[in-house]
């Protein structure tokens, strides 16, 4: 396993970061203990979460399973704030700064930690100030509860913005993204990653495989398993959207090189995706420990020249075939 620096700071993360937004759902206690300790014998160091994954209980279970191994210290962790904590309250969602220090403050009793490595806000809130939402992330830091500051699936603009609001009222600065990336959906490389490079900002991808799209489970005629995420009968507006003819046509043009590689359809994506330029270690999320062996078993796999110039051909550089990267950039998201 590779380590990287998160962008400029000093921390050094592994090339793969185990999601867990599987953990407390679907994923029960044991088996999320397994996946942990199976990852860290792999070599991963980086785990992501979110408050709102499970409302609370995939941190509950991270935080169960790394006292279980003793691994707190040997781990970074990253958990995220925005989401809708109780639809019945509307001050718990968004990114002001009472939702911040109140979901920091129940992510640490929820991870059993007194600090999170890395805090991120989940998604912008173009309704409130970014100023407001980096004081109060600058507070957390300086509180010693929360060590560095992310973003997730902003723009660049708005990360350019927030860039400027630091520097001007001297406060501790977002230092990496995590968006969506996969080859189904490049568009973060026309603006995102350029701008992440320029100004040292780590990139951590989120849905390296699609949600599943690039692993090979689903074909154009076949049926979809029934315990698989676009198996299920009540799909998201968003996975409808993903689910495009164009998929299938991306699917069994990677097919060949994946067979020649001697790897799966999975790892040949999710070795594509942790070795492309500008970014610092890609998210999965298995559900299963069979999952973990196989995304793993990325980090074997070479990418060379000639892999990505085939894959290019297939689907051109900023390009996309099926939308991931939405974003919050008015009164509603839309897809970019």
């Amino acid at each position: 396993m590779e380590f990287r620096s998160l962008g400029r700071t000093g921390m050094q993360v592994s090339s793969i970061c185990l999601g867990c937004m599987m953990f407390g759902g679907r994923t029960d206690q044991e088996t999320t203990t397994e996946i942990l300790a199976q990852s860290l014998d792999g070599g991963i160091n980086f785990l992501d979460t979110a408050n709102v994954y499970n409302l609370g209980r995939s941190e509950e279970t991270t935080g169960v399973a790394l006292k279980q191994l003793g691994a707190r210290d040997r781990v970074v962790l990253a958990t995220k704030v925005h989401g809708v904590m109780d639809a019945e309250d509307p001050n718990m969602r968004g990114n002001s700064r009472r939702h911040i220090i109140q979901q920091c403050e129940a992510s640490l009793r929820r991870l059993d930690t007194d600090y999170i490595d890395l805090y991120q806000i989940h998604r912008p809130s173009p309704d409130i100030p970014i100023d407001e939402t980096l004081r109060a992330l600058d507070d957390l830091v300086t509180s010693g509860k929360v060590r560095y500051l992310g973003a997730s699936t902003f723009g660049a603009w708005q990360l350019v913005e927030s860039f400027w609001v630091s520097e001007k009222y001297g406060l501790n600065r977002f230092v990496c993204e995590q968006p969506p990336y996969n080859i189904l959906d490049r568009r973060i490389e026309r603006e995102l990653l350029p701008m992440a490079q320029t100004y040292g900002m780590g990139v951590i991808p989120w849905s390296p495989l699609a949600g599943g799209l690039l692993t090979g489970k689903y074909t154009r005629d076949g049926d979809r398993p029934a315990d698989s995420r676009y198996g299920q009968q009540k799909l998201m507006p968003q996975q409808h959207a993903r689910w495009v003819e164009g998929v299938f046509d991306v699917v069994e043009a990677l097919t060949p090189i994946a067979q020649e590689k001697d790897c799966t359809l999975s790892q040949l994506a999710l070795a594509w995706c942790e070795q492309q330029p500008g970014v610092s270690s890609a998210i999965i999320g298995p559900r299963t420990l069979e999952q973990l062996q196989d995304n793993l078993g990325a980090s074997a796999v070479e990418i060379t020249d000639e892999d990505r110039a085939r894959i290019d051909a297939i689907v051109p550089p900023g390009r996309m075939v099926s939308p991931f990267y939405e974003a919050n950039f008015g009164p509603h998201s839309y897809r970019i």
